[in-house]
């Protein structure tokens, strides 16, 4: 039904479109951004109210309604705030904290501790912590398009440029022209790459022209690495719940995904930082606006809330660099790996013995009732690498390195090897590799001892790999 008044809400929110708009078109007059990138922002700034309703609408397509009612979130203290809010009042000036329930979570009801008889308390729960985050501040919008954006652009001209001349054989003097380019780029901010580069190097061959042009034009312009003007924080309880939400996020809605990037098993970046990320366009084919959704574990979110005012004052102050404390935090991160791997352990310990029975009951019609648990997810570690550790197991299994001692009846080799396996496509899917070698979960239980055996075996593929 349409609403026949406007609200305070709505005036309020116009009135910050107005002043977003402004202040855009103001950089662009005195030539801080160009009409290009001006143009690309004021599409994202242009209706704050309509984008943002659209943000919730995607969360609502996917998750359903909300579990509990909806809270003002502090994006200071990283806390919500004991404030029930009305669909009315919602707006992009704010942030809000929701929480959903992952339907099609695989992992659902699998975890929990039997304290006594019937008491019962879940380990792990479907419930998704969906932190929605107000607009992005058009001056940090900004800030980062004219600076760290405009760097990488510039840093990308300078690298084909180079790749180019090299490949034409006529890099004798690309150190002089390559000084050119960075002048010329960084005493006026400039998207149009190939044309810029052109009139640098004046009367050039053809061939070279055409090679300059094909490379230059493919460069990402730097206000289309500004994703997070909308953006959103889903904190699950495990990494496969995570996965489980993206693929259903590509189910849904594949034309509307941008891109996807899934760092939970990266430990090649300095700050040892560890999540996934979709950028999904919540605009129409032809008016792209992106909404970066980060999907991040509990546990380690709770560790990398204590680097934040850290990585603030670097935002607004790079001088402030401090190798100590970058350090610091990146230990701080793998300790949260530890903890959250520590999780798993535990478990798989919960879990070992119900797979086991499930092997006994499906005897009869070979239908497990653990079967697509964990679901298969195309975000996954390398086919040969685990097929290395799954060949290396089995080996292990049938030397009698593992072997499960409390079965109500005897199991042969092919259903102990059945066992580990799932196991360990378990603690495959579900932990996060360690930056530090050597590391093993203290304890000596099958599980502990399984986990520490696959986790052996991913390091053992990175340091190979490295």
């Amino acid at each position: 039904m349409q609403r026949t008044n406007i609200s305070d809400i709505d005036i309020l929110v116009a009135d910050h479109d107005r002043h977003n708009l402004e202040f855009i078109n103001k950089a662009c007059n005195v030539g801080h951004i160009n009409d290009e990138t001006a143009k690309y922002l004021c599409q994202l700034y242009s209706d704050g109210m309509g984008c943002y309703r659209e943000v919730f609408h995607v969360l609502g397509k996917c998750f359903g309604a909300p579990k509990t009612g909806v809270t003002e979130y502090d994006s200071v203290t990283d806390l919500s705030v004991e404030k029930p809010i009305k669909i009315a009042d919602i707006n992009p000036l704010c942030a809000y904290l929701v929480n959903h329930r992952l339907d099609a979570d695989p992992m659902r009801n699998q975890f929990f501790t039997c304290r006594e008889s019937h008491k019962i308390d879940l380990s792990v729960s479907s419930i998704v912590t969906v932190i929605v985050a107000a607009q992005k501040d058009v001056q940090r919008a900004l800030e980062k398009v004219t600076g760290k954006y405009y760097q990488f652009f510039i840093e990308d001209v300078l690298l084909a440029v180079t790749r180019v001349f090299k490949d034409m054989g006529k890099d004798d003097d690309i150190n002089a022209i390559k000084e050119k380019i960075r002048a010329k780029f960084t005493n006026k901010y400039v998207t149009n790459a190939a044309e810029e580069v052109l009139s640098i190097l004046g009367q050039s061959e053809d061939a070279l022209v055409v090679k300059l042009v094909r490379e230059l034009d493919k460069l990402k312009k730097p206000f289309l690495y500004l994703n997070d003007v909308w953006r959103v924080k889903c904190l699950f309880d495990l990494i496969p719940q995570a996965r489980t939400f993206i693929e259903r996020l590509r189910d849904m809605m594949p034309e509307r995904i941008i891109s996807v990037r899934d760092k939970f098993y990266d430990i090649t970046n300095p700050r040892n930082y560890r999540d996934s990320k979709v950028i999904l366009n919540i605009g129409t084919a032809d008016k792209v606006i992106p909404m970066e959704i980060i999907c991040q574990v509990r546990t380690f979110f709770e560790f990398e809330r204590k680097t934040h005012g850290y990585y603030a004052t670097l935002r607004q102050d790079p001088s402030a660099a401090n190798m100590a404390i970058e350090n610091e935090a990146a230990e701080m991160m793998e300790n949260g790996i530890e903890q959250y791997n520590k999780m798993i352990c535990r478990c798989l310990d919960d879990l070992l013995e119900r797979v086991g029975w499930n092997i006994l009951y499906s005897r009869s019609n070979d239908v497990s009732l653990f079967e697509g648990f964990p679901r298969e997810c195309k975000l996954y570690y390398p086919h040969n690498m685990v097929e290395k550790i799954m060949n290396k197991l089995d080996t292990a299994v049938k030397n009698e390195i593992f072997v499960v001692n409390n079965s109500s009846s005897k199991l042969d080799k092919t259903q102990e090897i059945a066992i580990f396996r799932f196991m360990a496509r378990f603690v495959l899917v579900s932990a996060m590799p360690y930056t530090r070698t050597g590391y093993k979960i203290c304890g000596n239980t099958l599980g502990a001892q399984l986990f520490n055996f696959v986790m052996n075996e991913v390091s053992r593929y990175y340091r190979r790999v490295d």
